[in-house]
């Protein structure tokens, strides 16, 4: 008979957009300069608050929950957008239905991040690392800041690409 070997672990890749909001806007809005800060407001707490902003706006000590009125007695000629949730999520699931080239597993994690069961796909891209480059550079190339983190467990893997180190981490998970 033929022997196959089959996996005994699953493996789950975590993918974390971690600049969803304010990638989607600059796509939009090119050629804005990556270095312009930007943030996305909502009305909370009868006030305009900052719900999401750029690298460069988190370069200032900007943070979520900010009001846009502190933000800007500082930075007065600070970018806003008016926050989407709904377009937001409209691209988290265009971007899931655009990673089925890597596993038909896919699942939506927002506000903004995605799980993949990359359990015995990885060998079609010569291993968990060249899958998890390949992913990270097609996503840069659209305009995206990713994190990733593969694991024996969503959890971890989870955990490991939103709060983990760039490097190998020890035992079951890979960071991107």
């Amino acid at each position: 008979g033929i022997i196959m070997h089959i996996p005994s672990r699953r493996r789950f890749l975590s993918v974390w957009l971690r600049r969803l909001a304010t990638d989607r806007v600059a796509r939009i809005c090119a050629p804005t300069p990556v270095e312009t800060p930007l943030v996305c407001v909502a009305d909370i707490k009868s006030a305009r608050r900052i719900t999401a902003l750029n690298d460069a706006a988190a370069r200032l000590s900007l943070r979520p929950g900010l009001a846009l009125a502190d933000a800007r007695a500082m930075y007065p000629d600070l970018a806003a957008v008016d926050a989407d949730p709904e377009a937001d999520g409209t691209l988290l699931a265009r971007i899931a239905d655009w990673c089925d080239r890597y596993t038909p597993l896919v699942g939506l994690d927002p506000p903004d991040g995605l799980v993949l069961d990359i359990t015995g796909c990885t060998h079609l891209f010569h291993g968990e690392n060249a899958l998890c480059r390949d992913l990270s550079r097609r996503l840069a190339m659209q305009g995206f800041h990713v994190r990733m983190a593969v694991a024996d467990s969503v959890g971890c893997a989870w955990a490991v690409a939103r709060y983990g180190k760039p490097s190998l981490v020890p035992g079951d998970a890979i960071l991107l």
